[in-house]
């Protein structure tokens, strides 16, 4: 080629990228004058130099699994043409084809991508869409086609390759190229650090401990009450409503801050001195006099412990009551020595007596006033339900998706002296929040589903720590009962049980952590191409914490990122909206915060009008189990209408009037729980609830019952097909029957009415012989129907 043509298309290359491009070139072509290993020689002394200097922040190697590649587009054609094939020549594809595979092939670049992070798998993916786009652009740059082309010649080695393989590399894989700053980011060694208003003054903290009922509590909040300003911290909004009231009640003007709702008491709408704040909602830049954060040992919870660690180190308070278990003692010790602050203990013991009885419960003909049955299903609630009311009494339920409104509504009714209801049947939610006049915790299994710090599910018997706080519900010094009862509903889990009462809880090692919404942008900043959901897998990966420390597990926000990844959002809008509390069990709250983040990509207001279509108000009370569900759900929607629109308040601007629909849904709730045991029984009848709340053991015990009882029946059938009436039952024996009704399988009524039928037909036929006549079917659901409904 001659020099002037050369040099016009030299000046043909866009100014933007020219100095590249002219570096790159002269590289290319200094490369046919140099020595091949001399070549290959530089390379791997400047990998070999950013290994070192890599491996001496002495950090884990990240987990590559995580890296998602993007993708590269292959380059259509240039209007200006392909330059490098003019300055060269067109390459060959078969040519380029196996000088790509000898690449791939050889271990000293396989062993070089290593060293620049390529483990195995990336390097394979990295490869693939290196060679895809060589292959597929219809122009290369002018650097990689000329360097292509002088492999081809022999004017250069194959390995020479490598530093535009691994340009492409830094592209599909944006994390190679910037490991070090998003180690910095994500570096969670000094948590204390992050909150320069605490760490400006002098806390005194103190630790209140003991177990429940011990009164704990009790001298902290005096002394919040007494205090010019403070702030409460729960782990329940129930937790903080009671809080608000008492301090209110005593002439101490408190306000309420939860997720979903702020209540000021000063008519200006200026702020108190005192607030009454669910733990997540606790501002760490006010200035207190008291403050007292609850259930401190939640600190080591999976998902919500980063709550209770931030408030311990970030809030700006003279003195810090702390509340909770002892086993947190040894770790708020070591998490305040780091903040250069002292702990005081103060010891408390139960205030009454509690002990285990001897005997389980065995059968609910045994109940007594003031027993609670717990329970860690709902069909076992239901279950349970559905016999206490089949013996003819009447409970009161409680569970976690009931709203705040029924569970306070059925805890008084079960507390009321003058209500005939005085059983409880609850699962662990009565273990926080609640008074209750319990005499009696009976567990009716002490198998709970839980997730681990991994996000997984297990199903183990319940802690030490958990059974501590539900059987100490039993015989609360505020109570009617001033000595509590605790027993299992089976004999063989009572020695379960007192095992499991009498350990030694484990003291908490480790603190929870959250990466922050700015720590998630300066990510983004360094990884624009990359989901909400793998931004977080990465940063969790990369993150650093030292051992008293752990980053608390992230499934639900991921879930919720996934859900809404579609959807056009900014980052710290869709931050927002997938911290938004959600249970990802119920389809319909899932689907709305998906509805719910639409609209608000659209920028249209959710409006009062536009909710009520949306949840097809006005609701019907429940007629079944599943409306009485669907109903939940909908108040849970209602709740993240309520969160969401103290964020943004623009987009959502009807908080106080969806406020007023949603305590009118409570209403239609409390009613519905209200007839529970007749909910139940329809859904039963129409097949739309199936109760498997018995255990193995019950199960395969009323099995063999049924059975044994078929065999005696078709034992005593004679000659003819006549069938003789079953034997009385012998003393000391229960009849099917009235086994059937105590088990919940049949009810009074039912067997009144099949008594009825069978006298009606033996008058009829003169004989003891039932003739299956469809007309005689026909009766039977008509009579039956109008008692079900």
């Amino acid at each position: 080629m001659s020099l002037p043509r050369c040099a016009l298309l030299w000046a043909r290359l866009p100014a933007r990228g020219r100095a590249g491009h002219r570096a790159a070139v002269c590289s290319a072509l200094r490369a046919h004058v140099d020595s091949l290993p001399g070549a290959l020689g530089r390379v791997s002394a400047v990998a070999s130099a950013s290994a070192s200097s890599s491996a001496s922040g002495g950090s884990k190697a990240p987990n590559t699994s995580l890296f998602v590649p993007l993708t590269v587009k292959p380059q259509g054609p240039s209007a200006d043409g392909d330059v490098g094939a003019e300055l060269t020549r067109p390459l060959d594809k078969n040519e380029v084809k196996k000088i790509l595979d000898k690449f791939y092939k050889r271990k000293e670049i396989q062993k070089l991508g290593a060293d620049y992070g390529l483990d195995a798998r990336l390097f394979h993916q990295a490869f693939i869409s290196f060679r895809n786009y060589i292959m597929q652009s219809h122009s290369l740059d002018v650097d990689v086609h000329i360097i292509l082309n002088d492999i081809c010649f022999s004017a250069a080695h194959v390995d020479d390759l490598f530093p535009f393989f691994l340009r492409h590399a830094k592209q599909i894989f944006p994390v190679l190229e910037c490991k070090d700053d998003l180690r910095k980011i994500s570096d969670l060694r000094i948590p204390p650090n992050w909150y320069p208003e605490a760490r400006a003054i002098q806390r005194k903290i103190i630790f209140h401990s003991g177990p429940t009922n011990s009164g704990k509590t009790y001298h902290a909040i005096q002394k919040y009450l007494s205090a010019k300003s403070g702030v409460y911290c729960g782990p329940l909004k129930l937790l903080a409503h009671e809080i608000f009231e008492k301090s209110n009640a005593a002439g101490v003007p408190c306000d309420l801050v939860t997720g979903e709702e702020r209540v000021t008491v000063e008519p200006d709408g200026k702020q108190a001195a005192h607030v009454a704040c669910t733990v997540e909602m606790c501002s760490v830049t006010t200035p207190y006099e008291v403050a007292v954060i609850d259930e401190i040992q939640m600190i080591k919870d999976p998902a919500r412990g980063w709550a209770w660690t931030r408030a311990l180190l970030g809030l700006c308070a003279e003195e810090i009551h702390l509340c909770g278990e002892s086993a947190a003692i040894d770790l708020v010790t070591e998490l305040m020595y780091t903040t250069g602050e002292e702990v005081e203990v103060r010891n408390y013991k139960r205030l009454t007596p509690i002990s285990v009885l001897d005997h389980a419960l065995e059968s609910l003909d045994n109940l007594r006033p003031g027993d609670c049955i717990v329970c860690f299903s709902k069909n076992d609630i239901y279950s349970v339900s559905r016999q206490i009311e089949i013996l003819g009494l009447e409970s009161a339920v409680i569970y976690g998706s009931l709203p705040p409104g029924t569970k306070l509504a059925q805890a008084k009714k079960f507390n009321d002296p003058d209500d005939p209801c005085k059983i409880l049947v609850a699962t662990d939610a009565i273990g926080m929040g609640l008074n209750l006049s319990i005499r009696r915790i009976i567990f009716y299994s002490l198998i709970k589903p839980t997730i681990n710090e991994k996000g997984e599910r297990e199903i183990e018997p319940i802690t030490t720590s958990q059974a501590l706080q539900i059987a100490g519900r039993a015989g609360r010094f505020s109570s009617k009962y001033k000595e509590g009862e605790v027993t299992t509903m089976n004999r063989e889990d009572l020695s379960l049980l007192k095992d499991i009462l009498n350990r030694r809880v484990d003291p908490i090692k480790a603190a929870g952590l959250h990466p922050t919404a700015e720590q998630i942008e300066m990510f983004a900043y360094h990884l624009p191409d990359t989901t909400l959901s793998n931004l977080i897998d990465i940063f969790v990966d990369f993150s650093q914490v030292d051992g008293q420390y752990f980053v608390c597990n992230m499934d639900d926000f991921k879930f919720s990122a996934e859900l809404i990844q579609h959807i056009p959002l900014s980052l710290r809008v869709r931050y927002v909206f997938c911290t938004a509390p959600i249970n990802k069990k119920q389809p319909f709250v899932c689907s709305s915060l998906l509805q719910f983040a639409r609209q608000y990509s659209r920028n249209e207001p959710l409006t009062f009008s536009w909710l009520r279509r949306y949840i097809k108000w006005p609701l019907l009370p429940p007629k079944n189990i599943k409306d009485l569900m669907d109903l939940e759900a909908v108040h849970d929607v209602l709740d993240l209408y309520l969160w969401l629109s103290y964020r943004f308040i623009d987009m959502f601007p009807d908080a106080s009037l969806i406020r007023d629909l949603q305590k009118e849904l409570d209403g239609i709730i409390q009613d519905g729980v209200h007839n529970i045991t007749k909910l139940i029984k329809i859904s039963e009848s129409h097949k739309l609830l199936n109760l498997e709340s018995l255990s193995a053991e019950n199960r395969s015990r009323l099995a063999g019952t049924l059975k044994s009882q078929a065999r005696r029946m078709r034992g005593t059938k004679t000659v003819g097909s006549k069938a003789a009436e079953p034997p009385a039952p012998t003393a000391g024996e229960k009849s099917l029957a009235s086994r059937l009704v105590q088990q919940g399988l049949l009810s009074a009524a039912m067997l009144k009415q099949l008594e009825k039928e069978w006298l009606t037909q033996r008058t009829e036929h003169g004989k003891e012989r039932v003739e299956p006549e469809t007309p005689s079917k026909g009766t039977r659901r008509k009579k039956k129907e109008p008692d079900s409904d």
